[in-house]
């Protein structure tokens, strides 16, 4: 007989990054320090954990976003063949197929998102951070926000062995308004408290677009690693003057000095391209000219380049021109909000109401302004 057990749902906010990516990318942050200014947005990774008893115990996942079903019942079906590999690598870490106390234990997971895969808005960290959400409170962890982070970093990074940086973990984890310090092998989260009205403004002067494609993240950022660790000029220059910006748009931010984001914004998107090859590219570069000259004041693609989702600033009342400009260049505009949430988990239990089992997946809010060590 089959007995069916809690169902637990999680979701992680996506995010777009302001200023400072690519300094969070080793060996940069543990030599010379990184810094990084993002904010989630309402566009989630969505994670559903349930356990049943049955013979032959295993683990199903189910992808939505790839149209995808695997069953992994013993450790050697966790093989990395470009298959949801990232969910490979979180069982690895997490729960690894024959290691359960009952052998008779099935584990369903059912994992989609709001965006498609390697658009920029740090969507697979998300999902790492849903899936680690959900299986927190399925092994009954008491997991810090920093600890939740971190342990999907080493699944993405380290398990997985994926090329990039740490501010898509962190900010999938802690949610909202976020300055996030990497400073050698400490990473420490400064939550900023923006004024309601500048935040309203913020988000009614943005706009964010997808340009089409994908972007392939490993590459460029592997020619970034490879610049700076051959000592490059111009990206250990471009990289130091990207941290040197995030802090000032940072600042200008807290002071609500909106009209200065435009500014900052263009001059990021400018030293972002001197870091690698193929950070832009043509489409991406006529779509930018033409959004600058309906009324964009300036903006950036908020992955590690080569497509995906841009972000841009507006002036006010120009924003409806600059999003007809972006649509005839073939880009697409994305309605979003902010996200002041990070990770949230859930259960569902079968006839009853849900019931909430933590608003944020990693206890107090303590976290927030301490540090931990990696």
């Amino acid at each position: 007989m089959l007995v069916r057990m809690q169902m637990l749902r999680s979701k992680a906010p996506l995010r777009i990054s302001f200023a400072g990516g690519g300094t969070d990318v080793s060996p940069y942050p543990e030599e010379r320090g990184g810094a990084v200014l993002n904010c989630t947005i309402d566009k989630f990774a969505y994670a559903t954990l349930e356990a049943e008893l049955k013979p032959r115990g295993g683990t199903t996942v189910e992808s939505l976003d790839f149209d995808l079903k695997a069953n992994y019942a013993r450790p050697s079906d966790l093989v990395y063949n470009g298959e949801l590999d990232l969910v490979k690598a979180a069982l690895r870490v997490l729960r690894p197929p024959g290691t359960s106390e009952a052998p008779d234990e099935c584990l369903r997971l059912f994992l989609h998102s709001d965006a498609p895969p390697g658009t920029g808005l740090g969507g697979s960290s998300a999902m790492c951070v849903a899936i680690v959400g959900a299986f927190q409170h399925y092994l009954k962890q008491a997991w810090t926000s920093y600890e939740v982070a971190e342990l999907a970093y080493r699944i993405e990074r380290s398990e997985l062995g994926i090329t990039g940086g740490r501010q898509d973990q962190y900010a999938a984890s802690f949610g909202g308004f976020n300055f996030i310090e990497f400073l050698g092998d400490r990473t420490i989260v400064n939550p900023l408290k923006i004024r309601p009205e500048v935040a309203n403004e913020l988000a009614y002067r943005m706009l964010l677009a997808y340009t089409g494609g994908g972007h392939f993240s490993n590459e460029l950022l592997d020619r970034q690693q490879r610049g700076y660790t051959e000592k490059r000029k111009d990206t250990v220059e471009a990289l130091d003057a990207t941290k040197r910006l995030a802090i000032e748009m940072k600042n200008e931010l807290l002071r609500g000095n909106i009209d200065e984001m435009g500014q900052l914004l263009d001059e990021g998107w400018q030293l972002k391209k001197r870091f690698a090859e193929g950070i832009s590219n043509p489409q991406v570069d006529a779509l930018y000219d033409k959004a600058r000259a309906a009324g964009a004041l300036g903006g950036k693609l908020v992955g590690a380049g080569g497509g995906g989702f841009i972000l841009l600033f507006c002036d006010f009342a120009r924003r409806a021109q600059v999003a007809r400009a972006v649509q005839d260049a073939g880009g697409r505009v994305t309605e979003f909000s902010l996200e002041p949430s990070g990770l949230q988990t859930w259960s569902v239990r079968s006839g009853s109401p849900p019931s909430s089992i933590g608003a944020r997946a990693a206890g107090s809010s303590s976290d927030r302004a301490s540090s931990i060590s990696v």
